[in-house]
């Protein structure tokens, strides 16, 4: 199965909220670099990074942008 990149931030908050909405529309999601995010501290260098499954990206990049969720 092929991963595709949906998102990437260094707030936790929007990657919480894009996976509540992602889980709602039936779309599965893997969050990356959860671990090193943490072990970094707050520095906030290191992005977590949200996969979805490459034929589901245009339906969650879709329910992103419905959601006012920057995807840039």
């Amino acid at each position: 199965m092929r991963m595709k990149e949906l998102l990437r931030s260094n707030d936790p908050t929007v990657i919480a909220f894009a996976t509540a909405l992602l889980n709602g529309e039936g779309i599965d999601c893997f969050e990356l670099d959860v671990n090193t995010s943490i072990l970094e501290g707050s520095i906030g260098i290191l992005p977590r990074r949200l996969m979805v499954r490459a034929a589901d990206l245009t339906a969650a990049q879709r329910a992103m942008r419905d959601n006012d969720i920057d995807l840039a």
